[in-house]
């Protein structure tokens, strides 16, 4: 899908907005989308190498159904390259020189009745980019969603416009990366752009799909607090109800000299989203009780208590606060059962 053919059997992917220009035989940016005699074909279509259940808030998502469970699937592949990737060895390897496609033939009727079976209500797509394997997610999501299941992308967020509407009717939440506001830190290290994911999380907000941001902090990288206060800037733009998610990082793929993020900083991070006006802001990757609950920001009580990804406590009736009546936004109550 949304790719155009060109002169010499070359064709131009638009699925992101890499726009690759793929010569035949050659792949994209992504590694599993291959032009064959002047079409394009995804390598990864019924190849799934990931297929489990986790916890929502794991995705994180702390505002979507917290306490369901999401069947979680994931292909090869990614149209990034982040040198700290905590999962490079399913988002990277084919683009390495071993070329390396592996996966279990398993079709989206098979993955919706697997999530049926398990008392599942969620399908997260996830662990690697579901972007590059849209085919599979939107195949999957449609299904799902005649069942009655919701749809979680955990994404980067580096999709173009098109795609996006075109699955919008189908997905119901996504976390999305906002890894940095520096267009050179998504150059350098990610290779991607960053106004291209700020349009995207736009354009998610706009259809309406529920949005979660989630920062990785990283120690001499992102984390100056002038850059912190310009991403939690924008997001106070855009609705100041978008829970974000500021989270440590630790040493991985490429990045392995670099040391874990002290909690002092995600701390600062904290406040400063809390000066911008954001109303809920959660550390991620490191042990802390309070700001892994969810409060009310009207009456300040404690709405939802975690303990790690378990929900102990929770105080939200509907969709609003119990002591206050305030609306909390998010999705809590479902509308629909399962098929």
């Amino acid at each position: 899908m949304f790719y155009e053919k060109k002169e010499n059997s070359k064709v131009q992917c638009m699925l992101c907005p890499h726009n690759c220009i793929i010569s035949e035989n050659k792949k994209g940016v992504c590694g599993v989308r291959q032009n064959k005699e002047g079409v394009l074909y995804s390598l990864v279509y019924d190849k799934l190498n990931c297929m489990h259940i986790d916890p929502v808030e794991k995705k994180p998502l702390y505002h979507f159904y917290p306490g369901e469970a999401a069947m979680s699937v994931a292909t090869m592949g990614c149209n990034f390259k982040c040198d700290f990737c905590q999962n490079s060895e399913l988002s990277q390897s084919p683009k390495t020189p071993i070329n390396k496609i592996e996966g279990e033939n398993i079709s989206a009727e098979e993955i919706v009745k697997t999530t049926i079976a398990n008392n599942c209500r969620i399908i997260a797509y996830t662990y690697s980019e579901p972007t590059i394997y849209y085919e599979l997610a939107y195949d999957t999501a449609k299904l799902a969603h005649e069942k009655g299941l919701k749809n979680v992308f955990v994404t980067n967020g580096y999709i173009n416009p098109e795609p996006l509407k075109k699955i919008a009717p189908y997905m119901d939440a996504a976390n999305i990366d906002l890894k940095s506001f520096s267009e050179g830190f998504y150059q350098k290290i990610c290779g991607g752009k960053l106004k291209a994911v700020l349009d995207s999380i736009k354009l998610y907000h706009k259809l309406g799909i529920w949005i979660e941001l989630t920062t990785l902090l990283i120690p001499e990288k992102n984390e100056s607090p002038g850059e912190l206060k310009k991403t939690a800037g924008f997001i106070a733009s855009l609705d100041k109800n978008i829970p974000w998610h500021v989270s440590s990082f630790h040493p991985d793929y490429r990045m392995m000299d670099s040391h874990r993020t002290p909690l002092p900083v995600l701390e600062k991070a904290y406040e400063i989203g809390k000066k911008a006006g954001l109303n809920y802001i959660y550390l991620g990757n490191v042990h802390s009780d309070e700001h892994d609950n969810t409060y009310c920001p009207k009456c300040k009580k404690l709405l939802i208590r975690r303990y790690g990804f378990d929900i102990a406590e929770k105080n939200i009736e509907g969709n609003k606060c119990k002591y206050c009546g305030e609306e909390i936004k998010g999705r809590f109550q479902w509308f629909r059962k399962i098929n």
